[in-house]
């Protein structure tokens, strides 16, 4: 019985060395794709204009994650998410990773219309030859503007036109990106906050009737934080929370 199984175990491993040599032939025999970055002299411009768009590509790429953070509604959704956990008493729970994925996902849910309009008025004209860059950057921003704007209160808008010591825009569209995004930002911030502060109050409530009760009792060396958690979670259950947290998100952009 042990003899079979050396046989067949040195079989197997014989096997295994064939495949594995095969699999190397295979991939050496593969065209490997040459990137090639050096910076040298060309009489080819289609070559400096490859060369411009990769370099821009790169660039948006890098910038990604604060164009998701700054120019959508990630900040307010994530924030008011952070209060509900914060609120509940939960510590990490739900974990950090689970927030910001669920955020992630109502974000593109809220901006699906918004990308599909830049879609059809940009990304699709100018990857088809249509328009040029600078036009597509142009049609691409107005889609934007129109949802930041929306959210924008006026107040935080004339801030930053004031302290740009600009010319008053006299459309929307002649409002610069680079005065509409802190503005947005500083916007979402004090929604998300309002909307925290109404979703800590019915949690506050619990916890103060708890640490009242406790005193009352004489038990001042039990936590009330132990006692009300229960209870907390037991009330966001019951009311389902999380539906409601989503809805009130959702709504507060439309």
């Amino acid at each position: 019985m042990n003899r079979k199984i050396g046989v067949m175990l040195g079989i197997s491993i014989l096997v295994g060395v064939f495949l594995l040599f095969i699999k190397v032939q295979v991939v050496t025999a593969a065209p490997v794709p040459n990137i090639d970055l050096q910076v040298r002299n060309t009489d080819n411009p289609q070559e400096v204009v490859d060369t411009v768009k990769l370099l821009t590509i790169l660039t948006v790429l890098s910038l990604a994650p604060a164009i998701l953070i700054m120019m959508t509604s990630f900040t307010r959704i994530v924030i008011v998410l952070a209060f509900v956990r914060n609120a509940l008493g939960t510590q990490q729970i739900p974990p950090t990773p689970v927030l910001i994925g669920l955020a992630l996902f109502l974000t593109f849910f809220t901006m699906a219309p918004i990308y599909d309009e830049v879609n059809s008025q940009a990304i699709t004209p100018y990857l088809a030859g249509q328009i040029g860059q600078t036009e597509a950057l142009d049609k691409a921003s107005l889609p934007l503007k129109d949802f930041m704007m929306k959210q924008t209160r006026e107040k935080d808008l004339s801030l930053f036109i004031n302290m740009s010591q600009t010319d008053q825009p006299a459309t929307p569209a002649d409002i610069s990106m680079s005065t509409l995004i802190p503005a947005f930002t500083i916007s979402e911030l004090k929604t998300a906050f309002q909307m925290g502060f109404y979703v800590f109050l019915p949690f506050l409530v619990i916890d103060i009737v708890v640490a009242s009760t406790l005193m009352s009792m004489g038990m001042f060396m039990v936590s009330p934080v132990m006692i009300s958690l229960p209870f907390k979670i037991l009330l966001f259950v019951m009311t389902d929370g999380w539906y409601l947290v989503t809805k009130s998100l959702m709504d507060s952009f439309r």
